[in-house]
């Protein structure tokens, strides 16, 4: 159903994930939604964030080549509707890595494949080819050399684990034993890992209660709400941890050991409809910093602490287009235009919030292109005198070629130099300010810490050429502020053996 790169630094936003020592926690990028950015769009943010581990549910072409070069490693997807025609079909298998896979290989580094998505659980008709359609996608790896560097394997619900709690005793449905056991014994034999889909928000909601929301948000439990395995005692300060312990366990009781575990999809939607009150923006932004704190850590759960629990963030857009529950389609941590759902954080010390020192001005997320314009020919010509530089086609800030992320630059400019003289961030309803700092990459905006913009760009104020003027700036039609952070150093580093 739902849907990193290794640092020593600070995460200041949402959408980016790291880990000094190991551990990663990556992104899905899923694709049911209205007005979905361009490949080249969603890669430039995943490129000035810094992003390297992705998960995408399909094998794009789009998105394949304009992740080529990045180094950013790649887990592509067998759609549940492929997998019939590969699990029957060597030849048909092969030609599938052959188009989706060894045509990007090594440019785009793709690292693994995951075959269909909750297979067992969604389509059980279709559940018996899992296992022959792995072994096919793997045979034809092998065929190309491209085995070492690719694995193969199939995202599991928590639905195929009847009972997971208390974890020590959780074990798979028996009528699924069959499948399950081909699936890790080709999971072994390839030592590849097993993937799971886990989502506090789903067991909480079903427990009626039985369970605290604190244990699902990763949040301190009181002496009276202690969660213990009844048989090993071992003390659960999450159901993310439970989850995993419980799969561990299920993994076990078939007798086979040694199958890391990566959490393929897990989050908490922001929003959600009348009968789903937990589902908010607070408590979405409580899980996911608790989230990257949690497997940033570097162990494992209770029962298997020295393997670490690499996880995927289900996802960076909403997917709105998605039928069901409101809640469906409130999943993101970023709008379509770039800006950010909630902050997300790596440690406490290190949030940005009201008390910062500096304050930025950017354009309003949904500001009309017309306005915006009007405003960034106004913050660039002789009245507002912004040095707009860095904006020019070839700058650092051009990129996203968008009207918002360049009037939030020109925004900016205007108001650190005039707002101690009475200059205010209004722009005719389409600014606000922020303590966010909006830099990102090479791009410095004025007033960042890290700011080395002021001096760089000497040149006198251009206005941004626009289409009502005759210019070909080739604006897209969506709008996109790209908010990341200022990383320290990184250290990429691969997931699987």
């Amino acid at each position: 159903m739902k849907a990193a790169i290794c640092l020593h630094g600070i995460l200041l936003f949402c959408g980016l994930f790291f880990n000094a020592l190991g551990s990663f926690v990556g992104i899905n990028i899923g694709t049911d939604v209205t007005n979905l950015p361009s490949a080249a769009n969603i890669v430039a943010i995943l490129k000035a964030q810094q992003i390297t581990h992705v998960r995408l549910f399909n094998a794009d072409a789009h998105m394949l080549n304009a992740l080529s070069n990045t180094g950013i490693e790649v887990m592509v997807s067998v759609t549940n509707e492929e997998l019939l025609g590969i699990g029957r079909s060597p030849s048909t298998a092969a030609a599938w890595i052959n188009q989706h896979v060894a045509a990007y290989v090594p440019a785009t580094n793709i690292t693994a494949i995951a075959v269909g998505s909750e297979v067992i659980t969604s389509i059980p008709n279709i559940a018996p080819v899992l296992a022959p359609a792995m072994n096919y996608l793997y045979k034809a790896l092998v065929a190309a050399n491209m085995n070492y560097l690719i694995k193969v394997s199939t995202p599991h619900s928590m639905g195929v684990i009847p009972r997971p709690f208390p974890p020590s005793s959780a074990s798979f449905n028996t009528s699924w034993n069959s499948i399950m056991y081909q699936i890790l014994q080709f999971l072994r034999n390839t030592n590849s890992f097993y993937m799971l889909n886990a989502y506090p928000y789903y067991e909480y909601v079903k427990s009626n209660g039985i369970f605290p929301l604190e244990y699902a948000l990763f949040e301190p439990l009181s002496t009276a709400k202690q969660i213990v395995d009844p048989n090993t005692l071992f003390h659960y300060n999450s159901m993310f941890d439970a989850l995993v312990d419980a799969t561990y366990n299920s993994i076990a009781a078939l007798n086979f050991s040694g199958i890391p575990i990566v959490v393929t999809e897990t989050g908490w939607p922001w929003s959600g409809g009348a009968s789903e009150p937990d589902a908010t923006t607070e408590n979405a932004e409580t899980y996911n910093n608790n989230l990257i704190t949690r497997v940033l850590n570097d162990t494992g759960p209770p029962s298997q602490l020295s393997i670490p629990i690499h996880t995927y963030i289900y996802e960076l857009f909403d997917e709105d287009k998605r039928p069901g529950l409101v809640s469906e389609r409130n999943w993101g941590v970023l709008f379509t235009n770039g800006t950010a759902v909630y902050d997300l954080k790596l440690h406490a010390s290190e949030t940005i919030d009201a008390n910062s020192s500096n304050v930025f001005c950017v354009a309003k997320p949904g500001a009309d292109d017309q306005s915006l314009q009007n405003g960034l020919n106004w913050a660039c010509g002789r009245a507002g005198q912004a040095n707009c530089s860095a904006i020019q086609p070839g700058q650092p800030c051009y990129i996203p070629n968008t009207y918002h992320n360049h009037a939030s630059y020109a925004y900016n400019d205007y108001y650190q130099k005039m707002h101690s003289s009475g200059g205010t961030c209004d722009f005719e309803g389409t600014a606000t300010t922020t303590t966010i700092d909006p830099s990102y990459g090479s791009c410095k905006f004025t007033g960042s810490s890290s700011s080395t913009t002021r001096g760089l760009f000497p040149s006198p104020a251009l206005g941004p050429i626009g289409p009502s003027s005759g210019g070909s700036r080739n604006i897209v039609h969506f709008s996109m502020v790209v908010t990341v952070i200022v990383l320290l150093e990184f250290n990429v580093k691969h997931f699987v053996a």
